[in-house]
């Protein structure tokens, strides 16, 4: 795999848009030899204000939101369900960069949850219908014995899109890109969504 060699973050240099801006950098992540250039720090809110914070995997853009799938009955679905708004970080160490994004948080159409789930492995389609996630369970074993229960339940048959699993988008509304440099003296850009345009401005580090 090849490398990108660390350059400044200059605001001449970067895109107009911040998709366009992270799509970029995704691909140079992805050539290089990181393990899951695609995992993303999730953070959320519950109903006592305190956060909450989980590693997610980017499963792609849908009309300009950074897309994610998970059962809606879990502690993130939840709180996302009642407090539409979360935070992602993109954490790239072999490039030492970071994007950061805030916005609003919508679920996807169920279509393209259906069209997303039934791409995925057949075990993992299992898997998801199967676990009621963030439940309490009491042991490995019943967890591994509806496995099996859900396993004979579709033997050869198509696993449906279970009716509690699907995907959300995060819509931007603010995206900052952080570039390591030397001293800890790092570029931030930040862009910031207004009526009708995407301002950027350079934060100290």
């Amino acid at each position: 795999m090849s490398t990108v060699k660390l350059q400044a973050l200059n605001e001449a240099d970067v895109m107009p848009e911040p998709i366009a801006q992270f799509e970029r950098w995704l691909a140079e992540a992805k050539a290089t030899s990181l393990a899951e250039p695609t995992a993303m720090a999730l953070a959320t809110v519950g109903a006592n204000g305190r956060p909450s914070l989980r590693m997610v995997l980017f499963k792609g853009l849908h009309n300009g939101g950074f897309c994610f799938y998970t059962n809606y009955g879990s502690r993130k679905g939840g709180e996302l369900t009642a407090h539409p708004y979360a935070a992602l970080t993109f954490w790239w160490d072999i490039l030492e960069r970071q994007v950061r994004i805030e916005g609003r948080v919508e679920r996807v159409p169920k279509a393209l949850s259906d069209r997303y789930f039934h791409s995925r492995p057949r075990g993992s389609q299992i898997g998801a219908y199967t676990s009621r996630q963030s439940e309490p369970l009491p042991d490995r074993a019943a967890l591994d014995q509806r496995l099996a229960e859900t396993e004979r339940q579709f033997a050869g048959a198509e696993v449906p899109l279970p009716e509690w699993w699907g995907g959300f988008r995060v819509v931007p509304e603010t995206m900052e890109f952080w570039q390591g440099r030397p001293n800890r003296v790092h570029d931030r850009l930040l862009y910031r969504q207004t009526d009708s345009a995407w301002t950027i401005e350079r934060l100290q580090p």
